[in-house]
């Protein structure tokens, strides 16, 4: 929208063709989101409070959770106002990409709401089916899937590209398909996982948001895509808008949101900010560096599978608690300390991400 708005007022001031530059565009994107986070964020933990939209807490979980019952949630609601607003205001609305994240984003939001809000204020505790649930994610996984293999242009935009090897494309055809369903459902569901401590995935969020914005802007230049062995994705650079300001939400709301929490996510948020997360990966071409970077999400989701199997083919649990941070809680470590461990985690994996940008 401003950057319209920019183009058409470059004629009389020319100070105005800063707004062409995506790096500046991003920060002010980040920077807007966070502010629409701190401002509307105390408005919005009363509304929630008021709606007595508080925290369910499991009997069988660690007891030092009990305290937590009652704690407004949905607080995701804050996240995608932010990060819809300064998107629309910062980036190129004439972008395809910029639309699809945005659609995939607001639609898996609205699957949680549902759900959350079912749970939450109507008190029904079955919500919203998780076989509706996961109905609708593949409906909205697939279209955006669809949608991408259906209007690409290039053979780079559908190709499996493997980190440390310059060379190595895959051409993956009507399997980009298969492949984009997967890791946008795949990874909404496993931020979903994570999400059950204070800040526990909002911070690995807005650091892989952070580094998926890094690899768009360098996708979408064709310089530095050429210099780095990256596949080059023309128009895909805006999506470091998108990513900057998926940040800046997450900082703000992990100001509400850190230990002790104020508010929490909900579904809303979760399988929002992780359906976005894997729809920019398979945009850029990245989805292998997103399992990397995301490396946390990953394993919280693997804990549950094995925990889930292990049980059912030898009747015995291979964690106290799944996910596996409820794990290292019931083996006494304070919460404080499993969500900053779990965030160090985040740190590395993602720098190792990033480090693949160059080791080809």
């Amino acid at each position: 929208m401003l950057l319209e708005l920019a183009e058409w007022m470059a004629r009389h001031f020319t100070s105005l063709h800063l707004f062409q530059y995506i790096t500046f565009r991003a920060i002010m994107a980040a920077l807007t989101a966070l502010a629409v986070s701190l401002l509307l964020g105390p408005a919005l933990i009363r509304k929630l409070a008021a709606l007595k939209a508080g925290q369910v807490v499991r009997s069988d979980g660690p007891q030092t959770h009990l305290a937590k019952a009652g704690t407004p949630t949905m607080g995701g609601l804050l996240i995608l106002f932010a990060v819809g607003i300064a998107t629309l205001l910062w980036a190129d609305l004439g972008n395809r990409y910029v639309w699809v994240v945005l659609a995939v984003t607001l639609l898996f939001g609205a699957i949680g709401f549902y759900d959350d809000y079912r749970k939450l204020v109507l008190k029904d505790s079955r919500g919203l089916a998780s076989r509706w649930k996961y109905f609708w994610q593949s409906v909205f996984g697939l279209g955006a899937a669809v949608f991408l293999y259906q209007t690409h242009q290039l053979p780079a935009e559908t190709a499996l590209y493997v980190p440390l090897f310059k060379q190595v494309a895959i051409p993956l055809g009507v399997f980009f398909v298969v492949v984009g369903y997967f890791i946008i459902v795949g990874f909404s569901n496993a931020v979903n996982l994570t999400d059950g401590l204070d800040g526990l995935a909002i911070m690995p969020s807005v650091l892989v948001s952070g580094a998926l914005g890094i690899f768009a802007y360098l996708a979408g230049n064709k310089l530095f895509s050429e210099y780095l062995g990256i596949p080059a994705i023309p128009g895909a650079g805006e999506l470091a808008i998108f990513c900057s300001a998926l940040a800046g939400a997450g900082l703000g709301f992990l100001w509400f949101n850190t230990y002790p929490a104020q508010v929490f996510m909900g579904d809303v948020g979760a399988l929002a900010i992780g359906a976005a997360l894997g729809c920019v990966a398979l945009i850029v071409r990245q989805e292998i560096v997103l399992l990397v970077m995301g490396g946390v999400f990953v394993l919280e989701t693997a804990s549950v599978m094995l925990q889930v199997g292990s049980f059912k083919l030898r009747g015995k649990r291979i964690f106290r608690m799944a996910p596996i941070h409820h794990h290292f809680e019931l083996k006494g470590w304070p919460e404080p300390r499993v969500i900053v461990r779990f965030w160090i985690i985040s740190v590395v994996l993602v720098l190792i991400g990033l480090a693949t940008l160059k080791v080809r």
